[in-house]
């Protein structure tokens, strides 16, 4: 139970007497009254007022001559006659446009209920849409109170002699209508109202005596009596949503709640009640000093009317008094328009308006009352930036009182809404690192920090060496829980010097690249380091080993070049308690490790050889290397027996293969450290005939310089020519190669005897005795290809001579056709025929059949197209100069070349100066000449 004289009181209600309005402008209740003459005049209310309600817009009241009056906002009353003698009760729906009356037509205890329907007119008045009389039974008593449930399905009417009745159904229709009693008792009933939760709706009643509520929308109507305390009339009230759609009683002692089914809290409220209302989330309670029993209320309300009167607005939620006045002789308390309204017996209205939320914080602040102003902000539903600021303004209060707890505290409940900064920067001296510390807490808590935030709340945590702190706030469950930057805390611990907490969050959160610097730079533990790297994803372990591997290469030499081994062949992580995994193994380009080896020439070896064995497609650069090695290591070996092995080595491989394509590199490798039998072999490979020779002669071994031209002499013939020009050169005795060489040079007709000569003429020790055999058998050569010429020029003139003197005949002499026989089909000829100078004869019809063109003989056609082609071929390779170099180079018989040449005519364009002018025949000759040669005759019949 809470004493409201605990309560703070506050002035959050503008109180003002409700004018008038200016002619026709309608403006609203409670506006302040304009200056001079034509200022409004104070409202005043028909005389006789009995009874009021509010609701759709309008204030409505009922008077002593049955009269209802209707006061809109414009302030404008008007009214109907609905009862002949006087209205005791009205009931205006809230979301619907229906009044429910109680009132009185003729004398004596018959109260009649009516209905009004305020949207239709009825001769200028509301439709009433029924009317029944309220008695229950046949009894007469008085009607007490009334309520209307806002679906139009139900109405209770209250009675003093304790009884209630519901009219259940459509209450604006008799017929869809049906009144039963629904409670019976001995006092009074002085409140009714219907609570709506989902589908159940419970009537709560309560009398002088007692309060109880009723399940209306079953068949049985179960009743729970709630307490045994009562209340006066108009002295019960059903609050809003906010409070839970809670029942009110206002007892002289105390005010009670009801929940349907209990009864809630209370609050001891002392003064005797006049009336209780709900406004917006206030209790507004009218009361007077002195105590009256509530019974004396039903009877003896006049001896009171002259008495002050107090009306209190309490805010329930936050404890406190929004509001607080005397009235003299209150008639009722009404809420419409956003607004309270209080009617007084003198017929004035007096409007008491709610200053707006900002106002009433002021003056809150005013008072430092932060906490009060905060609830109050939540009750007002005011927005997060409002509360936060109201939050911020109680922190600077309490940081300016030296209360540094309370107000990071305040500052925590800004978090989201005030930017950090200003908060941290109250907080940056040493003695108040305990509170940033809980603010940086809470921020990170909130996933709102930075970068700069976690760090700052790091180096709190290393100050004040709080080692459980730090763990608490790093050591989170899963990485969905972090609310820091990982790496950002990485780099303060591990400055601060807290490696196990740096590696601790770097193995968590998968930052290797950290936990390996960590690990190799700060703590120098290269063996935990590979192992790490070693349970790392393919692609981490090998950009890692790269970055790191020289390192580990020079402290655990044997460890890292295993690993290495592994990445580059079929790399699985060795994932700890979980074996193998099914994923395919990954590897990774063995070349791009070379590097790591530098200063590990044994280590390296080992891995190069592990490479080329079990993986032979890997890259060149493994096979250079290799090879690279092999050669140093042969070139300043000393022991002859591991010297071979090493040779053995080397040459194996340089014969595996490997280096068809890196032909140069693996060459310039041997030559670099001497590797003669290397050497010769690439030479060879390369059919590099020429230095293969040379190497031979540099190192005057006669014997090989044969044997090398006799083995790759016909691939280039020149290497005999190269070898006579050597032993030519040579004072000692070299006759046995030089026969040698010559006897190939004859057989092979690879130089003129005149140059043979001419080579040999400048070795003093060769004499003649040398090349006569190979001068008598060269001559002999060319006397038989002499006579073999001169014969066949011989016969090319003869067959010349023949054929110029068939030209003439055909150009002099008259042809004569004697042919008798077709040439085609071999039948007798018969006119039309066709007859060619060629002496073959045709049918027509047997020419025109088989023949391609009418100026060619279809018998000689073939021949002739044949020489044609040739004819052509020859055109077309008159200007192949580059074919005919090369064929001159590379024939044995050179004049047959430019004899072949000189035939085709290629030289026919080249003329000598010195030459005299001599007569062309005209081209059209020159070429008729061509096609009589060919054709022996034209076309005749």
């Amino acid at each position: 139970m809470a004493a409201y004289l605990q309560w703070r009181r506050f002035v959050f209600f503008e109180k003002e007497l409700v004018k008038e309005p200016l002619g026709n402008d309608g403006a609203a209740p409670g506006t302040a009254p304009g200056s001079g003459p034509a200022a409004s005049k104070f409202l005043c209310l028909p005389p006789g007022i009995t009874v009021c309600d509010s609701g759709r817009g309008s204030l409505v009241f009922g008077d002593m001559e049955g009269q209802i009056w209707f006061l809109p906002r414009s302030l404008q009353l008007t009214a109907f006659q609905a009862y002949k003698l006087r209205v005791t009760h009205l009931y205006q729906l809230k979301q619907h446009n229906i009044l429910a009356s109680v009132g009185e037509d003729e004398e004596g205890i018959n109260p009649l209920v009516k209905i009004w329907n305020l949207e239709k007119r009825d001769g200028g008045n509301p439709l009433c849409t029924r009317i029944f009389p309220a008695i229950p039974g046949t009894e007469p008593t008085v009607v007490s109170c009334l309520t209307v449930h806002e679906n139009l399905n139900f109405m209770a009417i209250g009675f003093t002699d304790g009884s209630v009745t519901l009219n259940k159904g459509d209450i604006t229709r008799d017929r869809h209508s049906k009144t039963q009693i629904l409670h019976k008792g001995n006092y009074p009933v002085t409140g009714l109202a219907f609570r709506q939760a989902g589908k159940t709706t419970h009537l709560f009643v309560v009398t002088t005596e007692n309060v109880q509520s009723y399940i209306v929308s079953g068949k049985d109507y179960p009743r729970m009596e709630l307490d045994t305390h009562g209340c006066g009339l108009r002295c019960s009230a059903l609050s809003d949503p906010s409070q839970d759609l809670q029942f009110i009683v206002a007892g002289d002692e105390c005010v009670y709640l009801y929940q349907p089914d209990e009864r809630g809290p209370c609050f001891a409220f002392e003064g005797h009640k006049l009336i209780a209302h709900w406004f917006r989330g206030y209790l507004v309670i009218v009361s007077h000093d002195r105590k009256v029993s509530p019974k004396s209320d039903f009877t003896s309300r006049d001896s009171q009317s002259s008495d002050k009167q107090i009306l209190n607005i309490y805010d329930l939620c936050n404890k406190f008094i929004a509001y607080s006045t005397v009235f003299e002789d209150v008639v009722d308390v009404l809420a419409e328009w956003g607004s309270l309204y209080v009617l007084t017996r003198d017929g004035r209205v007096h409007a008491l308006q709610e200053k707006d939320t900002q106002t009433k914080l002021e003056m809150l602040f005013k008072k430092n009352l932060f906490e009060m102003a905060i609830n109050l902000a939540k009750s007002q539903h005011l927005d997060s930036d409002g509360l936060a600021q109201i939050f911020m303004q109680y922190g600077d209060h309490l940081y300016s009182k030296g209360n540094h707890d309370g107000a990071v505290q305040q500052y925590i409940r800004t978090i989201g809404k005030l930017e950090p900064s200003y908060v941290i920067r109250k907080f940056l001296d040493a003695q108040r690192i305990h509170n940033l510390t809980a603010y940086l807490q809470t921020l990170h808590r909130q996933s709102l920090a930075n970068a700069d935030h976690t760090t700052l709340l790091l180096n709190c945590y290393t100050k004040l060496k709080d080692s459980s702190k730090l763990e608490e706030f790093i050591k989170t469950k899963s990485e969905s829980e972090v609310h820091f930057d990982v790496e950002t805390a990485i780099k303060v611990l591990r400055q601060a010097g807290y490696y196990s907490h740096a590696l601790y969050l770097a193995e968590n959160h998968a930052h290797h690249e950290w936990y390996l610097k960590i690990q190799l730079e700060d703590i120098k533990n290269y063996q935990e380091a590979l192992q790490y790297i070693g349970k790392l994803p393919f692609e981490q372990a090998e950009s890692n080993m790269k970055r790191y591997g020289k390192i580990l290469m020079h402290h655990i030499p044997e460890q890292t070049t295993q690993l290495l081994k592994g990445l580059c062949t079929d790399y699985r992580p060795s994932l700890e308690g979980q074996g193998e995994r099914e994923a395919l193994g990954c590897r990774a380009n063995s070349e791009e490790f070379i590097p790591i080896f530098a200063n590990n020439p044994r280590e390296l070896k080992a891995f190069l050889e592990h490479m080329s064995e079990v993986q032979p497609d890997s890259p060149q650069g493994i096979y250079d290397t290799l090879l690279e090695l092999r050669l140093q290591n042969w070139a300043h070996e000393k022991d002859p027996q591991v010297k071979e092995k090493l040779h053995t080595e080397a040459i194996s491989l340089l014969k595996s293969g490997r280096f068809s394509n890196v032909f140069d590199k693996a060459l310039v490798l041997c030559q670099m450290h001497d590797f003669q039998d290397g050497v010769l072999y690439l030479y060879e490979q390369g059919k590099l005939f020429q230095q293969i020779m040379h190497y031979h002669m540099q190192h005057e071994q006669y014997r090989q310089v044969i044997t090398v031209c006799e083995r790759h002499g016909e691939q280039e013939p020149s290497l005999w020519e190269q070898a006579l020009s050597y032993f030519a050169r040579k004072e000692e005795d070299c006759k046995e190669y030089v026969a040698a060489v010559l006897k190939h040079i004859e057989n092979k007709n690879l130089m003129p005897p005149l140059l043979v000569v001419q080579t040999l003429a400048h070795n003093s020790t060769a004499t003649l005795s040398v090349i006569r055999d190979y001068l008598v058998q060269k001559l002999q050569k060319q006397s038989q290809q002499i006579a073999q010429d001169e014969l066949r020029v011989r016969r090319y003139r003869e067959e010349t001579t023949r054929i110029r003197q068939e030209i003439q005949e055909l150009k002099a002499s008259p042809k004569i056709f004697q042919k008798t026989k077709c040439s085609i089909c071999n039948s007798a000829l018969e006119l039309p025929s066709v007859h060619f100078l060629c002496s073959h004869s045709f049918h027509q019809h047997c020419f025109e059949s088989y023949s391609e063109s009418d100026a060619d003989c279809p018998t000689c056609l073939p021949e002739n197209r044949k020489v044609m082609d040739m004819i052509r071929a020859q055109e077309q390779k008159r200007d192949l100069h580059d074919q005919f170099q090369h064929q001159l180079k590379c024939s044995n018989d050179s004049f047959s070349v430019i004899a072949d040449y000189f035939g085709r005519g290629v030289f026919n364009k080249l003329t000598l100066l010195t030459d005299p002018p001599t007569a062309r025949l005209p081209p059209s000759l020159e070429a008729g000449l061509q096609r009589d040669l060919l054709m022996h005759s034209r076309r005749g019949t």
